[in-house]
């Protein structure tokens, strides 16, 4: 009997090229001619030299994936690449350009020029006849490698031998490889690794009715740019998501796979072993994928993650509930996809309880989670969404409603959520999605008002409990790995507990007030304060009439410690993603403390920096502060108003604007920063709205 396994692995370059008995790998006439140019060489190189700086200045050994490869067994240490020949033709290159000498032979079958030019490429003469591919191909690598310097290049080598790491498919001898081929061909492209995940947990799954569940649950995730209800056919949403479609309803996988399987495929008991045709399509069955009938799917909107992300997202909420399981050791980032797979160690039970937990997390992330329409940033529309998809009852199809019809509840909810989303990076923004799913699946009321009472409360816990903990800070003020789930996470459970809370003193302590050069602010406490000013607006003036020289607005504008300019500004705002950078309002290039002028150490305190979209800091950077009012708040709107979107930076201008008006030489001086960083302490700190616990 065939051997329908396929054979996985995890070498590194020094296995692949040089350990055990020496090998051939062969690439087959079916295959192309080598062709990656100067991008995808440039960008895998590019991507092992940010891996070996980030093992380099973080002191953390671990291995670099770089995708897949995927080998034929023809017998006697001869493989023939079936799939991942242009990265495998592109790390033997790579290893000729650093001076590796290979013990295993890459060879081309019946294309002589291009195995010559392979195995000669250190040594051909002009006149000799070249594959020009593969000549371009070690040019561009030699290029690539210009960014190391000689001081580093022993230790890259090293790197690259032992850090960077291929997941390689050993195809057996006796396997079938009619439908392989024909499948590979179809999709013309490498195996994911959320691909090999799937294929692995349906492998746990006993029958047919249970695959189709996993596959119908898993497909429908997949698809993140769209509401999750749009994935399921007509008939079938309603028994899953409730008559409006805007609930959920099944209480496991079990419920879910009687809800949604089709009759024919409930009697399919019997036990089936995936086969490596179902491990390559990655579905056991082709009449299991049901199409969806609603063909125009006009609720698109812009993913807030990557379905791999979400996937390891899931998999630690579904650890949680394991004695044994240390949240503080799992690794949020894609690159670690497989092997926490792996680590899991996924049963039966355990894959149906993976499974219900994504669609489950999957339908609150569409709902209860911000996600960014497909238009631009523009000041007159927030283009963050925190709506519900569900069944008009009038047409009978789809459409929105706000997540609460309170216009207080809703503003907040919006503002804190796209407030964690433009505050870190992509890798660091996976924390707050943890945590958020982790409260809703945690939690059945889901009661509006308590959902914004934690989201509150983990934005001040970020702040207070990570941002003004210094030990949980390292030398450039970011947080160290592990410091949210220490703060966030009781155990295995969310810490609910008061919040610890810090005085005005922490804060100048840790981030500085231009006695000294900060050693840095992160963007969050930027963001955090700018939704602290928009809060206190929403408490004391939103919603009134309030004339200028009423005592409500005087007393809101004198807290911000400028004159009035206007609630439109507040009414607006909203958390840009173009506001990723930090500008000094006192330009750098003047500061050189003569004159009255400040010096290096007093423009680099919070006071001074202003959250500046990319647009604008590219352009003012070293206008002066009178220069940058004229330029930011003119009407004709040269600079878009997005750009400068910041509360904060506008409180700032206005103080400059001020002091304009009052005839001050030095509008924007040293005295301005330091009052002006005062003021936004008292507002950024404020012990009396500490989130208290719930429980």
């Amino acid at each position: 009997m065939a051997n329908n396994k396929l054979s996985l692995s995890e070498v590194s370059i020094e296995d692949l090229f040089m350990g055990g008995d020496k090998k051939t790998y062969e690439i087959p006439i079916y295959q192309r001619n080598y062709a990656w140019g100067k991008d995808e060489i440039s960008a895998l190189i590019h991507d092992i030299y940010d891996a070996y700086e980030n093992k380099k200045q973080n002191k953390i050994n671990r291995p670099y994936y770089i995708g897949t490869l995927v080998s034929y067994d023809k017998g006697e240490n001869v493989f023939e690449i079936i799939d991942g020949q242009q990265r495998l033709t592109t790390l033997k290159l790579l290893c000729t350009a650093l001076g590796i000498t290979p013990n295993h032979q890459l060879t081309y079958r019946a294309r002589k020029k291009s195995d010559y030019t392979l195995n000669h490429i250190s040594n051909l003469s002009d006149d000799e006849e070249k594959d020009k591919d593969i000549v371009n191909g070690i040019n561009c690598i030699r290029d690539s490698l210009e960014i190391i310097s000689n001081e580093d290049k022993d230790n890259f080598i090293s790197f690259f031998k032992t850090n960077v790491h291929i997941i390689h498919y050993h195809v057996p001898k006796d396997i079938d490889l009619n439908h392989y081929f024909e499948i590979m061909n179809s999709r013309g492209e490498q195996l994911e690794k959320h691909e090999i995940v799937k294929a692995n947990l349906m492998e746990k799954l006993h029958n047919d009715t249970e695959r189709k569940a996993f596959n119908q649950i898993w497909e429908s995730c997949a698809e993140l740019s769209v509401y999750l209800q749009q994935n399921f056919e007509d008939n079938k949403r309603s028994s899953i998501f409730g008559p409006n479609l805007n609930g959920f309803r099944p209480v496991d996988f079990t419920d879910f796979q009687n809800k949604y399987c089709n009759e024919e495929l409930q009697d399919d008991q019997n036990q089936k072993t995936v086969t490596i045709e179902d491990i390559i399509r990655l579905n056991t069955n082709r009449k299991w994928m049901t199409p969806n009938k609603e063909e125009i799917k006009k609720d698109s909107f812009l993913p807030i993650i990557d379905f791999p992300n979400f996937l390891l997202i899931v998999l630690k909420i579904t650890r949680m509930s394991e004695s044994d399981f240390s949240p503080l050791s799992f690794k949020l980032d894609d690159k670690e996809l497989l092997k926490e797979f792996d680590n899991a160690k996924m049963d039966t039970e355990k894959v149906k309880r993976f499974a219900f937990n994504l669609l489950k997390a999957r339908f609150f992330l569409d709902n209860y989670v911000v996600h960014h329409s497909n238009e631009e940033d523009t000041i007159d529309s927030n283009p963050w969404k925190l709506q519900v998809w569900l069944k008009d009852e009038d047409t009978k199809r789809g459409r929105l409603n706000n997540l609460s019809e309170n216009k207080e509840i809703q503003d907040k909810l919006d503002h804190l959520l796209s407030m964690f989303e433009v505050s870190f990076t992509a890798r660091q923004r996976k924390n707050y999605l943890f945590y958020c799913l982790f409260y809703l699946l945690s939690d059945g009321s889901k009661d509006i008002n308590d959902y914004l009472s934690f989201i509150e409360e983990l934005a001040d816990r970020y702040f207070y409990e990570v941002y003004l903990d210094h030990d949980k800070l390292n030398e450039k003020n970011t947080p160290t790995p592990g410091s949210f789930d220490e703060v966030m996470l009781d155990g295995n459970k969310l810490n609910r507990s008061y919040i610890t809370k810090k005085d005005r003193s922490t804060f100048n302590n840790i981030y500085g007030d231009g006695t000294d050069m900060t050693a840095g602010v992160p963007l969050y406490v930027f963001n955090y304060l700018d939704y602290r000013l928009w809060k206190l607006y929403d408490a004391e003036l939103r919603g009134e009439n309030y004339k200028v020289k009423d005592r409500e607005r005087r007393e809101f504008f004198a807290k911000l410690g400028c004159s009035d300019f206007g609630q439109k500004v507040f009414d607006q705002f909203y958390f840009s993603r173009t506001r990723r950078s930090l500008e000094h309002y006192f330009p750098q290039a003047d500061a050189d403390g003569k004159d009255g002028r400040p010096d290096q150490n007093q423009i680099n305190c919070f006071g001074n920096f202003a959250m500046i979209g990319s647009e604008a800091n590219s352009s003012g950077s070293n206008w002066s502060p009178e220069a940058k009012i004229n330029h930011y708040l003119d009407s004709s709107k040269k600079i878009s108003p997005v750009s400068v979107a910041s509360l904060k930076f506008r409180i700032m201008m206005q103080v400059c604007k001020d002091n304009q008006q009052e005839g001050i030489d030095e509008p924007w001086n040293y005295k301005e920063i330091r009052e002006h960083q005062e003021k936004m302490i008292n507002i950024i700190i404020d012990n009396d709205c500490m989130s208290p616990t719930l429980f």
